[in-house]
């Protein structure tokens, strides 16, 4: 029996939708699955809502939770990470309160920046915990790996562990593709591309019409000039958010386009904090013309915080949405590599001669053809420099960050924070130095002794 071990099971909505993908797939309506995870009352609010929806798409998994990851992981042929170190409370609401103070602004925080640093530098020794357990207990499972940061996390497991099976996950790229589409008013089944890059900075090599070959990039490029002058919004735009009610534009991103020529993978939200160029003091005119929702991040914790008050006191809500297979790879590669159904996913691995004008000691995300022999990523060659240029700016950062948590020197840290793009445009030298120190010593415990 094909067994599936969750760690950080408690993430109770996304469990959810990986294990309902997974039942949706005839061969896997009896697979194992481990649920793990340090807080007993999400665990086991997940477990519950798992074994009443398995009842009701007729599907019976062996379920278990666990508390103890060892036990958890005991015969596991997949291990799949949902972990965020530190929480909402006290970590998320430190890595943008303390920023704020020098007048650095984040949206996100959780890839780069100072927010993205200190959650790679809490991430990583717990991961690296993981990995130690996977090559001891498992070391035959595939790691499905979705913490952010990832390329800084995939960058620290690989190097402590080259010889671990993993592979980083994310749905940037695939729903991404789906936005583009509706943009365009096509359907994304009638759509060919190409993307490669790294995680949240992969950029649409190629993105065209499967039956005619017709290049889609002239239709961007035109839809990018009306959406940046507000003549019309994207489909995005239109749609009903989940984390939160704003109206998220897509005007970094197409501005993007229009400067660098390519689309790329994340969200205007995230992707305004990877660049020095919309997110500036006292320029709040860059603010409002790219609609930059700053702080994006807190609303949607205080949105899952909600829903998960909510769903604590009745289950009855998220059992009755409608049951459908998500566009998450979890489903796909593990059916792939049990029986055998091959696919072509996005995968974060490191990058063994993929991507030739990056760094070989980087993690980048490209096409991966998923077997019973495992994952096979499609080499690319060079990218368009611009791109690659554009890539290694915060390839340093990841690099920096991945060194720091794994060498315990604190310099490394400093060093990090320097080479941000974002924060190297709001703040000094004494300031990113006073504002890391003072971050290092709030998240306290969830850090190491860094010297």
């Amino acid at each position: 029996m094909t067994k599936l071990t969750i760690i950080g099971a408690g993430s109770t909505v996304f469990t959810k939708n990986i294990v309902v993908d997974l039942l949706s797939i005839e061969k896997l309506k009896t697979i194992e699955i481990a649920l793990m995870d340090i807080d007993e009352n999400r665990l086991d609010k997940t477990y519950k809502l798992l074994k009443v929806i398995s009842k009701k798409i007729n599907a019976k998994p062996k379920l278990t939770k666990h508390t103890n990851r060892k036990e958890a992981l005991l015969n596991a042929d997949f291990v799949q990470t949902t972990i965020q170190v530190g929480g909402y409370k006290p970590s998320t609401i430190i890595d943008f309160e303390i920023p704020k103070k020098f007048g650095l602004k984040q949206t996100i925080a959780d890839t780069l920046g100072i927010g993205g640093i200190m959650r790679g530098l809490r991430s990583i020794p717990v991961l690296l915990d993981i990995a130690k357990d996977i090559i001891e207990i498992c070391p035959k499972a595939l790691w499905l790996q979705y913490v952010n940061p990832m390329c800084t996390n995939m960058i620290a497991i690989n190097k402590v562990y080259p010889e671990i099976n993993c592979i980083g996950l994310c749905h940037s790229v695939q729903g991404t593709a789906e936005m583009l589409a509706k943009d365009l008013n096509e359907n994304i089944k009638d759509i060919d591309y190409l993307c490669a890059g790294i995680n949240h900075m992969a950029f649409y090599q190629k993105f065209q019409k499967k039956n005619t070959g017709e290049d889609l990039y002239p239709k961007l490029k035109s839809l990018a000039n009306k959406i940046i002058n507000d003549e019309v919004i994207s489909s995005r735009t239109k749609q009903k958010e989940f984390y939160t009610n704003k109206n998220l534009h897509e005007k970094v991103r197409y501005e993007i386009l229009r400067c660098f020529g390519y689309f790329v993978t994340e969200s205007s939200e995230h992707f305004a904090e990877y660049v020095p160029w919309f997110i500036k003091k006292n320029r709040e005119d860059l603010i409002d013309k790219y609609k930059i929702p700053i702080e994006e991040y807190i609303d949607r914790c205080e949105l899952n915080e909600n829903i998960w008050k909510e769903l604590d006191k009745d289950i009855g809500p998220i059992i009755d949405q409608p049951i459908k297979r998500s566009n998450e790879y979890a489903s796909y590669i593990i059916d792939a590599v049990t029986n055998n159904n091959q696919t072509t996913i996005y995968g974060n691995i490191m990058n063994k001669k993929i991507i030739n004008n990056l760094p070989t000691n980087c993690c980048v995300e490209v096409p991966c053809f998923i077997d019973t022999k495992g994952c096979h990523p499609q080499k690319i060659g060079f990218l368009p420099e611009h791109l690659a240029g554009l890539m290694r700016t915060n390839i340093n950062v990841q690099l920096l960050t991945a060194e720091a948590a794994i060498t315990k020197k604190r310099e490394h840290i400093y060093h990090a924070a320097m080479l941000d793009p974002l924060t190297a445009a709001n703040l000094s030298i004494d300031e990113i130095y006073q504002m890391t120190d003072e971050m290092i010593e709030a998240h306290g415990h969830f850090l190491p002794n860094y010297v």
